[in-house]
């Protein structure tokens, strides 16, 4: 009885925890080509979003591998989205992104809505992977593990 029991509750937890995945904020983001994009436009992806900004010396130093990163899932469904903060001046932005050649798409929050949005973000870098149902599956606060983030990564691409 006592087994029967344990399995109900960890069939329970399981069923808990992937209902209660939470959903990535409707935003909508200004690319610096002047397009807009909204979060639900990412659906079907699994996405990175990276709150950064050009002052930030760790979110310059980790700019590299998030390229590495884009590079080595973009054609397998992965996308990636770099979001300034209000604060970075956009003409800094456009100037980085031109210089580093950024491969993904860069949006300027020039209102602070959508740091607002993802939970009030304040310290970059912040960064959010979504699967391709629009949750958050995990959030950093600074430079993440890429390894660990390229395994994740590779478990959400493999999910339908």
């Amino acid at each position: 009885m006592t087994r029967l029991y344990s399995l109900v509750l960890c069939i329970a937890a399981v069923f808990l925890s992937a209902c209660s995945a939470e959903r990535a904020p409707v935003s909508s983001f200004v690319l610096l080509d002047g397009s807009k994009l909204s979060t639900e436009q990412l659906q079907g992806k699994v996405t990175l979003v990276n709150f950064w900004a050009t002052s930030c010396t760790t979110c310059v130093a980790e700019m590299p591998e998030i390229v590495t990163t884009y590079n080595k899932y973009k054609g397998q469904g992965y996308e990636t989205l770099a979001v300034a903060m209000s604060y970075d001046p956009p003409s800094y932005v456009v100037n980085f992104a031109q210089s580093r050649q950024l491969p993904f798409k860069v949006a300027i929050d020039n209102t602070g809505a959508a740091a607002h949005e993802w939970g009030k973000v304040q310290l970059t870098p912040t960064t959010f992977l979504l699967n391709k149902r629009g949750e958050i599956v995990k959030r950093y606060v600074g430079p993440p593990n890429f390894n660990e983030l390229h395994q994740l990564i590779e478990q959400l691409l493999a999910q339908s």
